[in-house]
């Protein structure tokens, strides 16, 4: 048995190549041995949002505070919120971040495939994130 002690690992910010907006990263274990699954904690400040990008084998979303938006490459944007659990198949891209008035907090779980965790892609234009949006 292993035990991480909370706190125990530094906040990241989620970096300008990859994320719009404020968003912060805690993480919560990485690959072991055998395992292939690593999971963060991720926090995204209103408006702020990842970038497009897929993963190899999927990925799930869980959903601990806050309102959220999801979407994948030609769907409709979805809004999310504390409780909900959201699964984005192997390859698909998609977005994920908050709402333009609500922070939300989300854990991230995805599994490594040959050194492989995520694909990042272009980033989520002002556009396409608010279509309602005149800008």
């Amino acid at each position: 048995m292993d035990i991480t002690r909370g706190c125990s690992q530094p906040s990241n910010e989620g970096p300008d190549e990859y994320f719009t907006g404020n968003a912060r990263i805690d993480p919560l274990f990485d690959p072991q041995n055998e395992a292939r699954a690593a999971a963060a904690s991720v926090t995204f400040e209103p408006g702020a949002r990842t970038a497009w990008h897929t993963h190899p084998l999927g990925q799930r979303l869980i959903v601990t505070s806050g309102c959220g938006l999801v979407q994948r490459e030609d769907g409709e944007i979805k809004q999310i919120r504390a409780g909900d659990v959201v699964w984005f198949p192997p390859d698909e891209k998609h977005w994920h971040g908050a709402t333009p008035d609500n922070a939300m907090t989300h854990i991230a779980i995805q599994e490594e495939r040959d050194e492989e965790v995520v694909t990042w892609l272009e980033h989520v234009t002002d556009e396409e994130y608010d279509p309602e949006s005149d800008s």
